[in-house]
């Protein structure tokens, strides 16, 4: 079955939509959401709580370990005091397809 993505992919790298909840219990990616208004997002929760970019680092850190990519490959492009951020990440194709499909289905 066919699900609508939260992630595009361009020449350089991905974009990445994601819908954040600070101040969880634990750090982790929960796989993609489908939201009400039909568009898609990577469920992520982390401990940090919502203050000063704390959120917003450790969100990218949660990233770029799953992605198998240094945090300077990662970079918020909108979304920045939002749960609904985008992130783009820089870094081969394939490899993101692969990563990025494998997190879809969590």
């Amino acid at each position: 079955m066919s699900h609508p993505s939260f992630y595009t992919l361009g020449s350089d790298g991905a974009r990445i939509t994601l819908r954040v909840t600070p101040n969880a219990s634990a750090d982790r990616l929960e796989g993609a959401q489908t939201r009400a208004d039909g568009s898609c997002a990577l469920r992520v929760r982390v401990c940090a709580p919502p203050d000063k970019g704390a959120a917003n680092l450790a969100v990218i850190a949660l990233l770029a370990r799953a992605l198998s990519l240094p945090k300077s490959a990662l970079a918020i492009s909108s979304g920045q005091t939002s749960k609904t951020k985008v992130i783009l990440a820089r870094g081969d194709t394939e490899a993101l397809y692969a990563a990025l499909e494998d997190l879809a289905d969590r």
